[in-house]
């Protein structure tokens, strides 16, 4: 099983990034599983992930892929609004 990347996007990364949809959520927690690869960029809010290996936290400006098949819990601490797409 992948793990979570978190990662500083560059200029033209986050311009791509910025034609898909945006998802918004208030502070909550609630467990997700991955059915393809999801990657996001986070334009408000602090989350942190746990999963069966690893807690990742992450914020505002941060590019976060989550691998296909993965089972977290999220626990959002500050209401999160992103931009994210889907691939294989």
């Amino acid at each position: 099983m992948g793990k979570v990347e978190v990662r500083r996007p560059s200029e033209t990364e986050i311009s791509e990034m910025k034609k898909n949809p945006i998802w918004e959520c208030e502070p909550s927690e609630f467990s997700w599983q991955y059915d393809m690869t999801e990657t996001c960029y986070l334009l408000e809010g602090k989350v942190k992930v746990t999963t069966d290996e690893e807690e990742v936290e992450f914020g505002v400006g941060d590019m976060v892929t989550f691998p296909k098949g993965l089972s977290c819990t999220w626990q959002v601490k500050e209401k999160v609004r992103k931009h994210y797409t889907f691939g294989d």
